[in-house]
């Protein structure tokens, strides 16, 4: 009977796994595996193709618009992930205190992550472009009279607010499991000591929240360095080509210009590259946690 039981607890696991490594294989790794071998082409979405070798990689360097897209994807993120875990952690720790309501706000803040990127972005170039220009031109304010989107200067702080206010539901979660996991004797210690609310927060629930930094850094990092909705809906990469994340560069010039065996090479890259900072992120936090 114990056999039988053993045997059936493995099939169960097999027919879990099986078919969720396959879907994963079909749909992560052979696309990746088809892209590689691509970049090391010059095909261009159709017809027949030729090996060039590493020849797209280095031409990858030369590139100004590629350089350019990076510059813009790393500012972006860098902005990004510095206000989205300080926005988050505040939402957090006022969301896990005895506040009125604490429910339903939970619920309020987190709607944006559930809708759609493409629709939010729609929404907000609504906004920028026509509401609050109205806004300004009604009560003579003069930055608001023209669209934060139609200058190359701002348009990328329009489609930052944008990113961050969706990315901002999902690390707050992260922050407030963590809060939720700290013995609230730490904290009554600390009241003997005389600690004030900074040195609280700096002695003792940050420490305490390391590894949840570190799951979001690595997290919200990621995303915004993949920002392609926002672009896609609000700017297009635009005015000249100032907002043009890598994401929407390798979507736009792979499959409409013609470059596909070119941006399957900075697709490759590009992996790489969030890999490396993924890894550097958390070796980072993991010395930090070791010192605690």
């Amino acid at each position: 009977m114990k056999g039988k039981s053993l045997s059936n607890k493995n099939l169960t696991f097999m027919a879990i796994i099986i078919p969720i490594t396959v879907l994963f294989f079909m749909f992560n790794t052979l696309p990746l595996i088809i892209g590689a071998f691509y970049s090391l082409t010059n095909y261009r979405g159709y017809g027949s193709y030729d090996f060039v070798g590493i020849r797209n990689y280095i031409d990858l360097f030369e590139d100004s618009r590629v350089g350019g897209s990076y510059l813009f994807t790393f500012k972006y993120a860098i902005v990004g992930t510095v206000l989205v875990n300080v926005i988050s952690l505040i939402l957090a720790m006022a969301l896990n205190s005895k506040i009125y309501a604490k429910s339903a706000l939970r619920g309020l803040y987190f709607i944006p992550n559930i809708l759609g990127g493409l629709i939010v972005g729609y929404i907000f170039s609504f906004i920028f472009t026509y509401i609050l220009p109205a806004v300004g031109e009604a009560l003579n304010i003069g930055f608001l009279k023209n669209s934060i989107l139609a200058s190359a200067n701002t348009a990328w702080i329009g489609v930052l607010i944008v990113g961050v206010w969706q990315a901002v539901a999902m690390n707050t979660i992260i922050y407030i499991s963590g809060l939720q996991t700290i013995p609230l004797d730490i904290y009554e210690a600390g009241m003997i000591d005389g600690v004030n609310w900074w040195q609280r927060f700096r002695k003792l629930t940050l420490p305490m929240l390391i590894p949840f930094v570190s799951i979001n850094l690595v997290l919200s990092t990621k995303n915004l360095l993949m920002v392609f909705d926002q672009i896609m809906s609000l700017t297009k990469g635009g005015p000249a080509q100032s907002t043009e994340s890598i994401s929407y560069l390798i979507y736009k010039n792979g499959m409409d210009g013609g470059q596909f065996g070119f941006q399957s090479a900075n697709a490759v890259l590009f992996f790489i590259v969030i890999v490396t900072i993924s890894v550097i992120q958390l070796s980072l936090t993991g010395r930090k946690e070791q010192q605690l």
